[in-house]
């Protein structure tokens, strides 16, 4: 009989019950509970067991290079970053209103920690994102301009409802490679989101887009919905390298007195 009701929870597609509808059977038996607070805890069981492999489909889709954690970013160390408007941005509103977030600071500030541990927080939500670096997504971009498919790539990153694009100021780009890359932040105004982090501010963007009039359109399409996060503090890198550095001199000096008692 156990096999039979194994099947037909199978073919009915309630995989993880038919894996533990006997054990809570006993565990409800054990604690005299009804048949509907048993049905509800199977429920529960699948409800919960089909979210948790969403949220991992959505979070190997979204291509996350490292694990970070919103917890783990020390707000305080940033004075003009309130944590109410961070919550507001990992509930994800935004999203829905196809705006942007533009996050600025120096190297090391934790502008790719930030946006990987928001990102997290969205694919949570079943919310389709892609992350990509901003070298990266320009060669693919002009890869498929080189197939004459320029188009069906663009067609497929707006699937995505985030495309978070980091470093998007690290490499020098060829007037090909920014013309390219204007044409998909274009292409995305107002219709899906854009999560970008740059170490340059607007005033030097002539850098990456080559000319003026690109360079003022882009940053037009861009801000007009936009959040901007300006992280513009001590790096956390060089914070941590200095901590290092100041316990290894006082190391040093320890190990270099004679205990003379």
């Amino acid at each position: 009989m156990s096999n039979i009701l194994t099947g037909m929870l199978e073919s009915l597609k309630l995989e993880t019950i038919s894996q533990v509808y006997s054990s809570i059977a006993i565990d409800a038996e054990k604690h005299n509970k009804t048949y509907t607070d048993y049905l509800t805890d199977l429920a529960s069981i699948e409800i919960e067991e089909r979210r948790n492999k969403t949220i991992a489909k959505f979070l190997k889709k979204a291509q996350l290079p490292r694990d970070k954690l919103l917890k783990d970013f020390d707000i305080t160390r940033i004075p003009n970053l309130s944590p109410s408007l961070l919550q507001n941005l990992q509930q994800g509103d935004f999203i829905d209103r196809c705006d942007n977030i533009l996050i600025f600071g120096n190297p090391g500030t934790g502008k790719s920690h930030l946006a990987i541990a928001l990102t997290r927080e969205w694919c949570m939500q079943a919310r389709k994102c892609l992350y990509l670096s901003a070298a990266s997504l320009v060669q693919q971009l002009l890869i498929a301009k080189g197939k004459l498919n320029l188009n069906n790539f663009i067609k497929r990153l707006d699937k995505y409802e985030v495309l978070v694009i980091d470093d998007i100021s690290y490499i020098p780009y060829a007037k090909e490679e920014s013309d390219l890359l204007f044409v998909l932040l274009a292409e995305r105004y107002e219709q899906r989101s854009l999560v970008i982090t740059s170490n340059l501010v607007f005033s030097k963007w002539n850098q990456i887009f080559q000319d003026e009039m690109t360079t003022t359109a882009a940053i037009d399409r861009l801000v007009h919905h936009a959040t901007i996060l300006e992280l513009n503090t001590e790096s956390y890198r060089m914070n941590a390298a200095k901590i290092a550095k100041n316990y290894s001199h006082k190391s040093t000096k320890t190990e270099g007195k004679i205990d003379v008692k």
